[in-house]
Order: C-alpha cells, then structure tokens, then sequence
C-alpha cells in the first residue's frame, strides 16, 4: 500500500491536553491504493468481527458481555504487522464491505446493524476527549453544561441516574445540553402521566430514542441533560444515519457502474464476500480420523448435523440422490474421514438397488472420484459450508439445503424429535428459525442434543461432527480412565 492515512489528532483539548483518534468516521473513502490481495484479505478480516458480533447478538449477550467480545475481536482480527497501516486496515475494509453489503435490501439492513453495534463499543472505548473530537466531527450542536446551571439542576440529575442503577459519584461528570428550539410535548407512552408536561426538544428526541424510551435522561425546559456516558447514544443515531444513507448511495455506484466496469476484476470478489466462509475446509478429516462403513449409520444418528442426517436417511430410504444432495453429502462424507473406496463402496451399494451396479459405474462412480480429486482437473473438492447449503435452492425432488431454512415447521419439529430435542430447547431454535438465524437455530439443535455449549456457533456441518465427537470420545475417556482394572 503506498498511501498511508495519518491518525486524526484530536480538535478538542481539556485543560490542555489531546489526543488522537484511530476511530473513523467514514464519510469518505479516502485515496489509498489497495492491492488486489489486500482488498480482499482486509474485508475477510472485518467480516470475521462482524459475524461474530451478530452471533453474540443473536444468542443475547449482555451489554458488557458484547463490549468485551467485540474488543477482543477487533484486536484479535484487524491487526496489521505495520502499526502505521492498522487505520488504512479499518479504512480499506470497511469500504470494501460497505461495496459488498450494499447490493440488497437485507444485506444492508444486517450490515448497518453490525457495524453499527461495532462503532458503538469502539466509541465506548475512546477517551473523553476523543470523544467529544468525534462529536465535533459529526457536527453534533451541543455544549458542555456550566457549574451554575449544572448546580441548579444537580438533584434531579441524581434523581434520573439513581433511578438508571447509576448514581453520580464524580464531580466532574460533564453533561450536555442541546441548542436547537423546543417545543412541549406529551409523552405518556414512555411512563410519564398523561396531564404531566415535559418540555422536550423535537430533535434530541430523534437522536436519542433509546434514552427517552428508558427514561434514562433529565428533559428540562427544552433541554435534554445527556452524561458523557450517554453520549455515544447521541453519536451511534448520527454515524447509522450518515451509514444508511452512504449504503443506498453506493448500491446505485454500483449498479450503475461499478459492477460492469469491473466484472473481471473485483465483481466476481465482490459477489462472493457477503456469502463467504471464513473457517477450515475440511477438504481433509482430523488428524487420524477415518470413517469405517460398519459405523457410518450408528455415527450419522450421533453426530451428523440435520442436513446431512437427513440426507444420508432419505439416501437409505429411496436408494438415490439428486446431484445436489449428491454432492453435499458425499463431499461431507469425505471430510469427516470415509475414503474413496469406502466411499465408492457404499454409493454402489445404495445405488444398486434403484438403477444397478452397471449403471452406477457408468453414470455416477466418476462424479464421486472426481470429487475425491481423482479424475478431471483433479481438484482435491472442499465440504459445503452451511453458509452454501443455507443459500441452495432445492428444486422438486431435491433433499439438499439447509432443513432450518427449507423445510416447513412441522417437518422440522418432526426432524428435531427424531434428533432428541426436547419441548423447552424446540421453542428456542424455532425462535431462532422464524427470525432466519438458521447456524444458530442449528447451534441450538447442537447443544441440545450433546447437552453441553458450542460458544463458536455452527458454521459447517464438517464442525458439527467434529465437535460431537469430541464430546463423545471425551466421555469415553472419562468414563473408562486409563488405568481401570479391566472387567473380567
């Protein structure tokens, strides 16, 4: 990269002192050249951040339990092995995905969200002074409180704080007042009576719905006094606003241009990120595992994730698969250790009894080599994220795609009691199906039928299985420890 973005210095001081931001703002993309490589790597590093804040939003964590998490992500994942390029890093790749979720509806709507809650908690973790360089930077009219007026209305800033579980203790808590005119308004619907008039400004109550809602603010007089702990509430509606806005601008950059002018180039990148796995392959089992044919059906009762049961049953009933349930299974089939006799083995053995032994060799043991990498381009195929099977579109007769998302609910239900899951965890994961988190309503289906977490979420059936049999070889173990006096 040979342009380098200097850190913004503070435009605030207090007191005298300063301090410098590395939190933008992206109001622009800035002139930086971006190699092909790293426009790309950059957005699969922050991609990787924002998925995981969405599974830790999806699964309810708490708000210092988000903060946390998304802290150690941000260190974890958008660190650069040069300190001067960690800016062009956030810069680069939030602009690159900003390119990538723009193109849909709900695309931008989940990427909004995500990066939303992403500034929020970096915000938090700001200074006060750079705080309050970041207002300026939004143009946010407000100003610091006085001592005088501050004096007058200290009580009842300590009456809203006591009642929010968070009294003031320090002296020099500074509050904000906004400039804009007031207008007087009832606002019965967030608690207050119906006869009480509360002097509230119009646009503080746009910037600040989440406080008002809560009553987690002192509205005097046209004046909404807003603690420097509140005042990311304030930023975020400003930084989502200014972000929706810039994704609906974008989508028509691209579609009108950008999208035909680099159909060779960053298109096909592009296209491919918003549903793009971001973990192992799984082209090749764990080490020494290996999948025998005499405890395939006892282990896919055990161990394999809904899609993949599903299929390996619908493969023992009817004795044949489409080309998509074909491929998903037999590709998982390979990741989770069966080799390519085995494998051969036991497609033949199935298939024979719809189409026979001869048509099978002619018809489909090739498709099965050359997923094993052993005919054509000898390409060593990689199992089916559930991100792909998630986005499959099943046709008439097909069994593949993700049951969570294709199968209607009371199959589902039927398939979930098959797998062991109980009434209480059923309601969950469908919870979680009706709101589309389909990896986390399989997360769910998970730790219920192992009872025990998967904090990682489910990402690939490959993970499933590996993950149950760990549990199940860890219970082995511990209940034949090494040692024991064998039973006679």
């Amino acid at each position: 990269m040979e342009a380098v973005r200097s850190q913004r210095k503070s435009s605030f001081s207090n007191g005298g002192g300063g301090g410098v931001s590395t939190l933008p703002i992206y109001r622009s993309a800035p002139p930086l050249e971006v190699r092909l490589e790293d426009f790309e790597l950059y957005a699969v590093d922050r991609l990787r951040v924002l998925k995981r804040i969405s599974d830790g939003l999806s699964r309810g964590k708490k708000p210092d339990e988000m903060e946390k998490l998304v802290l150690d992500l941000w260190k974890t994942n958008m660190r650069h092995e040069h300190s001067s390029e960690v800016v062009n890093k956030d810069i680069i790749s939030h602009f690159v995905l900003r390119l990538v979720y723009c193109r849909t509806e709900e695309l931008r709507k989940w990427f909004l969200s995500m990066e939303t809650t992403l500034f929020r908690y970096r915000f938090r973790d700001e200074s006060p002074e750079i705080q309050r360089a970041l207002m300026a930077e939004f143009d946010l009219q407000y100003k610091a409180v006085s001592n005088a007026e501050y004096e007058s209305v200290k009580d009842k800033l300590n009456q809203v704080a006591r009642a929010i579980g968070q009294p003031i203790t320090s002296t020099d808590t500074i509050f904000y007042k906004n400039l804009h005119r007031i207008w007087s308004i009832y606002i019965g619907c967030f608690g207050y009576s119906y006869d009480q008039e509360i002097w509230i400004d119009w646009v503080p109550f746009e910037e600040v719905p989440e406080l008002v809602a809560g009553r987690r603010v002192l509205i005097q007089k046209g004046n909404a006094y807003i603690a420097m702990n509140q005042v990311v509430s304030l930023v975020i509606t400003q930084f989502r606003s200014l972000l929706s806005k810039a994704l609906v601008l974008t989508n028509r950059k691209w579609t009108s241009m950008i999208r035909e002018q680099e159909k060779d180039r960053l298109t096909p990148i592009v296209e491919a990120l918003s549903t793009s796995y971001l973990g192992p392959d799984y082209s090749q089992p764990r080490e020494h595992a290996e999948l025998s044919l005499k405890d395939i059906d006892q282990i896919a009762k055990s161990s394999f994730p809904l899609c993949m049961r599903h299929l390996f049953d619908k493969l023992r009933e009817d004795h044949h698969l489409k080309h998509g349930g074909r491929m998903q299974l037999g590709l998982f089939l390979k990741g989770v250790g069966l080799k390519l006799d085995d494998a051969l083995a036991f497609w033949r053995a199935e298939f024979s009894q719809k189409v026979g032994a001869e048509r099978f060799d002619k018809e489909y043991a090739y498709g099965i080599r050359h997923n094993y990498g052993k005919e054509g381009k000898r390409t060593d195929y990689t199992p089916y994220s559930c991100q792909k099977i998630i986005s499959a579109a099943p046709g008439v007769g097909d069994h593949h795609g993700c049951p969570y998302r294709h199968f209607s609910e009371e199959n589902l239900r039927a398939a979930l009691t098959r797998m062991g899951v109980g009434n209480r965890a059923m309601e969950d994961v469908m919870d979680k199906v009706r709101n589309r988190h389909y990896q986390l309503a399989c997360t769910l289906t998970f730790e219920a039928v192992h009872n025990s977490t998967c904090d990682a979420g489910v990402n690939h059936p490959n993970q499933y299985f590996n993950d149950s049999q760990k549990i199940f070889e860890s219970k082995k173990s511990s209940s034949n420890p090494k040692g024991a006096a064998a039973s006679t």
